[in-house]
């Protein structure tokens, strides 16, 4: 009897599970697709970032064709694990300018790329429609109005930029850019003073690299900032996984320059510049003691001119003074003179 219970038991074993997960409605790899469409109203969506966590759900059902050509694509890669993404651009866009998106991606994935006309130019004559990755041509599936390339993006060398090109009455073009995330660093330089202390940051948003590397630069060379070894200079905080900060301590004026940090994902690599000029105390009061020069050199023009006014009106008001002393002096003269005349007739008569 116990034999017998025994030699069951798998089969009852495996029939419960069957019907657990008929109960559950679930299967254990659920396929995922997510489609992004982007044209000239909806640039600059939410979808120019996403985020490919480990929990990703699973590679999506493909038709037998597309799933070979992916396979061969994938070398080794287990597809299993990495998710589809659709992104599709609607030409033509706002007056007839090439659209651009730009894709980040911080690990492998799966990527289907198409350009389709809105339906209100499916009338349009197309002659030709090619995709290209720089001057490689690339095989591509036709839709209704549209046109796509389903890739394996396995690593930093399927990032960059996709272009569909539709020749027909005019030119048409769409263009994808895979690139890693893009880092956030302060673009306006980082001013500091000698002896002080300053921090350089960078981050990434919705992104977790793998790790993050600090640079200098020292006339034309890059050197790695080290601060385990240089521990009295630099202290690199490693508090949150998508931010950096760069201490850097007793600043002197040799640490003006440009750094750099980078980002490493399991899909290439991204990187931020910093520019920091470190000054002395000296520098900010250098438009001060220019100022005040300025005003000194005022103030003196102004005196010397007043001393030379007075100068000059004393001049010509004592100049004023002789002229009509001496006509004070010819007129007493004339005076003495007519009366001089005058007793002279007197006496003659």
């Amino acid at each position: 009897m116990p034999a017998a219970f025994s030699g069951k038991r798998p089969g009852r074993l495996l029939w419960l599970l069957l019907v657990c997960l008929s109960l559950s409605g679930t299967s254990p790899a659920e396929p995922m697709t997510t489609t992004y469409t982007v044209n000239w109203q909806s640039q600059g969506s939410p979808s120019d970032h996403l985020t490919l966590g480990h929990d990703a759900s699973t590679h999506a059902l493909l038709g037998p064709d597309v799933t070979t050509q992916v396979l061969k694509q994938a070398g080794q890669l287990d597809i299993s694990n990495i998710t589809t993404l659709k992104y599709e651009i609607r030409l033509p866009g706002l007056h007839g300018l090439p659209l651009a998106k730009r894709i980040s991606l911080d690990r492998a994935a799966e990527v289907q790329l198409s350009c389709r006309l809105k339906s209100k130019y499916s009338h349009l004559k197309i002659l030709q429609v090619t995709w290209k990755k720089g001057s490689e041509i690339i095989p591509h599936n036709k839709t209704e109005n549209g046109w796509s390339i389903q890739l394996i993006i396995s690593d930093v060398s399927k990032l960059g930029s996709y272009s569909c090109i539709l020749k027909g009455q005019q030119e048409m073009r769409a263009t994808f850019h895979l690139q890693a995330p893009k880092i956030e660093a302060k673009e306006k330089p980082v001013i500091s003073y000698k002896g002080d202390m300053t921090i350089l940051i960078c981050k990434i948003s919705e992104y977790t690299p793998i790790a993050w590397t600090w640079y200098r630069t020292n006339r034309s060379e890059q050197i790695a900032i080290n601060d385990s070894v240089l521990a009295d200079k630099y202290v690199i905080d490693r508090v949150f996984a998508n931010v950096t900060r760069l201490k850097i301590l007793k600043l002197t004026e040799e640490d003006s320059g440009l750094y750099f940090c980078e980002a490493a994902f399991k899909l290439g690599k991204s990187r931020g510049k910093l520019q920091l000029k470190v000054l002395t105390y000296a520098v900010p009061l250098k438009p001060f003691v220019a100022v005040v020069a300025e005003v000194a050199t005022l103030v003196t023009i102004i005196f010397l001119y007043e001393i030379y006014s007075k100068k000059k009106g004393g001049a010509k008001h004592k100049k004023e003074f002789d002229q009509i002393e001496q006509l004070k002096s010819e007129e007493n003269n004339g005076s003495e003179g007519s009366s001089a005349r005058q007793r002279r007739t007197e006496s003659l008569s």
